[in-house]
């Protein structure tokens, strides 16, 4: 029987990023859709790692399973690193588009050279008989005035990276994964995977 790894989320997109991972290590990729959809967990974290680490220990105690879980945001120096933890519900409800335009009110009149960003990614792995042990991952970019592109999510379209010329949502997924936060996280994850599954 294959061996299974739960990813502690209910998005099955986020969850494509971590099978080809697993699979050459001969595990399933399940997630909380599958085994958990009733299970919510309190994200009471201050920093994303923190958050992760909650997830992932929470849902792995539960299930008696190994379990990956991230958290993830965005943090601006010159709103003093807010979203942060609160970046999917920053104006209230989980919505990017009122979150953007959140964003955009607050940073009006903030000259370029001060609207210096990152999103970062903190990946937790815990289960039995696993030290839990976490990964982060971050792009540094800058916040536009305005949004460009329509690719990605979240707020993706107003997030520039000075060394591509573009935002992210004017880039491929797989330009993306290049440079993502999520993307940097999961190469540490996957360099450290063979020690931690010892």
């Amino acid at each position: 029987m294959m061996k299974q790894v739960v990813i502690a989320t209910k998005n099955r997109g986020k969850a494509k990023d971590f099978e080809a991972i697993f699979k050459p290590l001969h595990y399933e990729v399940v997630t909380m859709l599958d085994i958990a959809s009733d299970m919510e967990i309190e994200e009471t974290g201050t920093t994303f790692e923190e958050n992760a680490i909650l997830k992932a220990e929470a849902l792995s105690q539960a299930l008696g399973k190994l379990v990956i879980a991230d958290d993830s945001g965005l943090a601006i120096d010159a709103l003093g690193g807010e979203p942060g933890v609160f970046s999917a519900r920053y104006a209230g409800d989980h919505d990017d588009e009122a979150n953007i335009q959140k964003v955009l009110e607050k940073m009006q009149g903030i000259p370029d050279e001060e609207r210096t960003a990152r999103f970062v990614c903190a990946i937790a792995i815990s289960g039995p008989n696993i030290e839990t042990r976490t990964f982060l991952g971050a792009c540094e970019g800058r916040i536009l005035h305005k949004k460009r592109g329509t690719n990605g999510f979240g707020y993706d379209p107003i997030f520039y990276v000075p060394e591509l010329g573009r935002t992210m949502a004017e880039l491929t997924p797989e330009e993306k994964g290049a440079i993502s936060h999520r993307g940097n996280a999961i190469r540490k994850l996957t360099e450290e995977l063979p020690n931690v599954l010892k």
